[in-house]
């Protein structure tokens, strides 16, 4: 076996919306901050909602999208040198869509997309110990088809095909030279997997002006086995690893109103099912023997997600035949509880604001830029409430910074 247990990586970044899933999959959707549900009307249409390329002209559209997205440093502070600084990080995200011609009242599109993505790196001693490195990198493969039951009506879904790749570090050493009572261990791993889920859409439009949307992306079990490298002071072995985690699923409920073809506005809910996470379980095929081993790394970690809800809107404003402008706001909420907040995602809930641009070249040709900016709350957490009562946070301490900010430029056309 040559695959390395991710799943630490997979969980901080995957498992919570807040700072590390990214539902923004294109430009106009960087623009409106995610709300882009209802009123779809690009080839990133086939990622969105792919029950409404029913309601596309009948031609061929495709799409690309690079993003560069900033994660801003996080401070952690208590005190001496159990505080600390995580690093600064720069991810490249790119997306391409295609949407196909209709054939009757069928029609399928593509996406390749990123759905979440994370590079966390503390090299503070107390932070390093538990989370030195934590790195993700995904790419989604997404099929899907539309039938258009009436001029009304649409139904839409297919399937999605995840790669991740990712590495974890752990290294206490640092921490034990500062406090001895702090044991030496670390870890090191590295690898892949694929998963494989669905996605499912409905589109309503009662009137030609107004769009009824319903979106959901199904819970997916990451049952993953590998290998991982575990060490006690300068000691280390390899171990047969396996376990099991959801990716949970995700129900959206939008809302689209036209004014004269200009203006739009959209209102969007979107509910994420992470309640299903429950506790991080690793199995070993041999028996770590050493009690320090199996307390640090075979224990269940309890995490206890709870179920969050984001609330966006987002207006489209047609100024000319040829620029159009954007903006969004929303309120994202951490599914994180500060009971179980780890260093690999001290995350909370944040607010978020974009805008972005699209100018229609030629009849055929748009290109255009967006930004958005995730703005986190500062997270205070109080002494002795941490479920870990040997953890560093059970002393409490404040996370504070944060957050991201995402700039995307994009090319569309249309044949």
């Amino acid at each position: 076996m040559n695959k390395i247990i991710t799943l630490s990586v997979l969980t901080s970044a995957l498992v919570c919306a807040g700072g590390y899933k990214l539902p923004e999959q294109s430009l106009n959707s960087m623009a409106l901050g995610a709300a882009y549900v209802a009123h779809t009307s690009s080839a990133d249409t086939a990622y969105f909602n792919p029950a409404a390329m029913s309601f596309m002209k009948d031609k061929q559209y495709v799409e690309m999208a690079t993003t560069l997205v900033h994660l801003y440093a996080q401070d952690y502070t208590l005190g001496g040198s159990t505080s600390g600084t995580s690093e600064d990080e720069n991810i490249i995200v790119p997306t391409i869509h295609y949407v196909a011609n209709a054939v009757d009242n069928w029609r399928w599109g593509m996406s390749l997309t990123v759905p979440g993505g994370l590079s966390k790196r503390w090299k503070s001693p107390f932070q390093k110990a538990s989370a030195e490195e934590f790195t993700l990198k995904n790419v989604e493969l997404n099929p899907v088809f539309s039938y258009k039951v009436n001029d009304e009506f649409s139904i839409g879904g297919g399937v999605r095909i995840v790669y991740s790749e990712g590495i974890v570090k752990s290294n206490s050493a640092d921490a034990n030279v500062i406090n001895p009572s702090v044991l030496s261990v670390k870890r090191d791993m590295k690898g892949d997997s694929i998963v494989f889920g669905y996605n499912a859409a409905l589109l309503y439009k009662p009137t030609t002006d107004i769009n009824l949307a319903l979106t959901y992306r199904s819970n997916i079990d990451l049952d993953e086995e590998g290998e991982a490298n575990l060490f006690l002071g300068k000691v280390g072995k390899q171990y047969d690893t396996s376990v099991t985690v959801p990716l949970p699923a995700a129900l959206n409920i939008a809302i689209s109103k036209t004014w004269q073809d200009k203006f739009t506005l959209e209102l969007n809910y979107e509910r994420t099912f992470w309640s299903t996470y429950k506790k991080l379980d690793f199995n070993y095929k041999q028996s770590l023997a050493n009690p320090v081993l199996v307390a640090v790394f075979d224990e269940p970690k309890e995490r206890r997600w709870k179920d969050s809800d984001t609330f966006r809107i987002g207006t489209t404003v047609k100024m000319n035949n040829q620029l159009t402008v954007m903006f969004g706001f929303a309120i994202d909420e951490t599914p994180v509880n500060p009971k179980y907040v780890g260093f690999e995602l001290p995350d909370s809930d944040a607010k978020i604001y974009s805008m972005g641009i699209r100018y229609q070249q030629t009849e055929n040709l748009s290109w255009g830029a967006a930004v958005l900016y995730d703005n986190k709350e500062t997270l205070n957490l109080k002494a002795g409430e941490h479920h870990e009562a040997t953890a560093l946070l059970n002393k409490g301490g404040r996370f504070s910074e944060g957050g991201s900010l995402l700039t995307t430029i994009g090319l569309a056309y249309e044949f």
